[in-house]
């Protein structure tokens, strides 16, 4: 895509209010070696190459949420400690992915920022995770 705003195009029209959408962008886009794309009309993130989180529920009567590869044993715990706002996503719920519904009347963005950067450690290269360790210290 060479021409400025043609992502946007592509995008589904978002079911997660503007300031949300902002927000999860401000934090998925805060790890190193970060890149927003589209894939299937919604908001992915990636680090290099690889998807760590997708902004989903972009539909007609959809539900926003945000899925993401949660750390290893948590996935089954998070749903049965909280089936309002997490449940395993059809397609990539088989591969340790999880969903957590972005519709809550508050958000706990630090926890979102915490989910986020779980999966991001797993998709990540270890030059990238240097860099975030430092950053982080």
């Amino acid at each position: 895509m060479d021409r400025p705003g043609a992502t946007l195009l592509l995008m589904n029209p978002s079911t997660l209010s503007p300031d949300r959408l902002k927000r999860l962008r401000v934090i998925c886009l805060a790890f190193p070696e970060t890149a927003e794309r589209v894939s299937f009309g919604d908001p992915n993130w990636t680090v290099n190459g690889k998807g760590f989180a997708a902004q989903k529920g972009n539909y007609d009567g959809g539900r926003p949420s945000v899925w993401f590869k949660p750390a290893p044993g948590e996935q089954r715990m998070l749903v049965a400690a909280d089936p309002d706002r997490f449940f395993i996503p059809p397609y990539v719920g088989g591969k340790g992915w999880l969903a957590m519904y972005l519709d809550a009347r508050k958000m706990d963005w630090a926890e979102v920022g915490e989910l986020m950067e779980d999966s991001y450690r797993q998709m990540a290269p270890k030059r990238a995770l240097k860099v975030l360790d430092t950053k982080v210290r």
